[in-house]
């Protein structure tokens, strides 16, 4: 799989789980640490810890496996680093607060429709 359809099947994931506000930003050519940022909210702190779990096994099955996971439980912020394609999951009031989308807006937003 190419990191672009890694990101892909992470948006849709986090989409069949209900993960809220999903965003996939290319940052290929802005960042030489990742190609492709994946952005969601969680409603609640169980419901952020299944998507991080969904998302895992996920992508285990096509054989890539999380490099390291940043954040911990109840700390609103959790970043899984999968190399050229890395997930955060927040909720809502962390997501609001570091709003990555402002702060990456140099890279291009892949559209739902390609979820």
């Amino acid at each position: 799989m190419t990191n672009k359809e890694y990101a892909l099947l992470a948006g849709k994931v986090l989409s069949d789980k209900k993960a809220q506000d999903i965003v996939i930003i290319d940052i290929q050519g802005k960042a030489t640490f990742a190609d492709y940022f994946v952005i969601c909210s969680g409603t609640s702190e169980r419901q952020i810890l299944s998507l991080l779990d969904d998302i895992e096994s996920a992508f285990a099955k096509e054989d890539l496996f999380v490099k390291s996971i940043e954040g911990r439980q109840g700390s609103g912020w959790i970043l899984m680093d999968f190399g050229d394609v890395i997930i955060h999951v927040f909720d809502r009031e962390n997501r609001l607060f570091y709003n990555l989308e402002r702060i990456w807006k140099d890279g291009k937003e892949i559209p739902a429709e390609e979820l």
